[in-house]
């Protein structure tokens, strides 16, 4: 147990029958305690640890779970990576007798977003998106145009020789990506000569021809267009690009694609919250030369941060943590922590930090998402003994439950 910390899901928390209204967190993660071994003076540490988290729950999610947590000091990214590729090499070599071949693919969090709009890809089919605004920003398409004029994107992907989509299933793909904000969805089925599609009248014969070219678009692909902002474009073809990687059976279940994201924003603007958060965690480091940033463009630092993709799911994630105080004030203060409440919630940290702290860094692998990916398991309840329900429920012993007034009134508490 811990000290409750903004580290990014809500804490678990444990009232103490000895501190009066004071109260423990369950650790989300090792993150603090680990990096406290590391300026102690600790060079490696390595643990199968147990972690709580209390979000909403999917297929991949489990309240609680394992981690196979690792910190290292005097360490780069690079030297994790490559330690935590002979870990994975050596887990599916003698799990499941899997050769892979090493190093890993590495995609930047830029380049991941930009090709498949997600940062956590699957790569294991192609299908990549295309960003076609400069191309058809001056058609006779007014929408294209409006959205190009007004700082957004038009981007698309290819579905090859997709003429097994009928006219009802591109309809239900125009209410799938309205889910993820798209205002419409374009579609055109290549023929030899033409289109078909609706659009299709709105473009000049080159312009089809150039988007053609663009797409490298054969006769029986559907290409499907969304024009809008960057990320609702990103959000939307990168999940249509899965609805239809699964549905034109386009994925080898038994194909193991790993890729490494790296080069993170270091944080992103919260329109509820109406500041910046950290992407990761408020201790990840910064690209030196992205400092100046800090100030003019906090959304533009880049983090060092990176985490391991397989197939489609993020299997580990880690980074390269502050090791100076000046620096972790900084990141506070684009936080928008003033200095009592940094003081307050993370004051052990920054007392470490001024002993000399080494750099230093670190990666988790979550251990039961892990073992679904490799069992095949439709969620991660499949390979967890007495996992919980989607509604965080444990069917077995019927928790959460009710306890008596004796227990609440030695903790002081009263159920409102």
């Amino acid at each position: 147990m811990g000290k409750s910390t903004p580290e990014g899901a809500r804490d678990y928390l444990v009232p103490s029958r000895i501190y009066k209204s004071m109260f423990y967190a369950l650790p989300q993660s090792p993150q603090l305690f680990k990096q406290l071994l590391m300026v102690s003076g600790f060079d490696r540490y390595y643990q199968i640890a147990k972690c709580f988290r209390d979000e909403d729950l999917r297929a991949d999610r489990q309240p609680e779970f394992t981690q196979i947590d690792v910190e290292m000091s005097f360490i780069t990214e690079e030297d994790i990576m490559n330690m935590m590729e002979g870990l994975m090499k050596a887990i599916f070599k003698v799990c499941m007798d899997k050769e892979l071949t090493l190093p890993l693919p590495r995609l930047t969090y830029a380049d991941a977003i930009s090709r498949y709009g997600k940062d956590n890809p699957d790569v294991r089919f192609g299908m990549e998106i295309v960003d076609l605004t400069a191309i058809v920003k001056d058609s006779g398409f007014k929408l294209f145009a409006e959205v190009a004029a007004s700082g957004g994107v038009i981007k698309a992907i290819k579905a090859e020789q997709a003429s097994a989509l009928s006219r009802k299933d591109l309809d239900g793909l125009q209410d799938f990506v309205a889910i993820y904000g798209a205002k419409g969805l374009a579609w055109a089925k290549v023929n030899a000569a033409d289109w078909t599609s609706p659009i299709y009248k709105f473009f000049k014969p080159e312009e089809v021809a150039n988007i053609g070219t663009a797409m490298n678009a054969k006769e029986g692909d559907i290409l499907f267009f969304v024009a809008d902002s960057p990320k609702v474009v990103s959000d939307s073809l990168g999940n249509l690009r899965l609805n239809l990687g699964k549905k034109l059976n386009l994925i080898d279940p038994d194909a193991l694609a790993f890729t490494w994201i790296t080069e993170f924003p270091l944080m992103e603007y919260s329109e509820t919250e109406k500041r910046f958060v950290s992407t990761h965690h408020p201790f990840t480091s910064p690209f030196l030369e992205d400092l100046p940033l800090m100030i003019t463009d906090p959304g533009k630092v880049r983090a060092k941060a990176y985490d391991l993709v397989l197939n489609g799911s993020e299997i580990g994630g880690g980074s390269i943590r502050i090791h100076n105080k000046d620096v972790q004030s900084q990141v506070f203060n684009a936080l928008k922590l003033s200095d009592e409440d940094a003081r307050v919630k993370f004051g052990f940290l920054l007392d470490a930090l001024e002993y000399g702290a080494p750099p230093h860094g670190g990666l988790a692998f979550g251990l039961d998402r892990l073992a679904m990916i490799m069992t095949k398991a439709e969620s991660i309840r499949d390979v967890i003994a007495f996992p919980k329900t989607q509604k965080a429920a444990c069917l077995m012993t019927d928790a959460p439950s009710k306890v008596s007034i004796e227990q609440l009134m030695e903790l002081s508490l009263k159920i409102v």
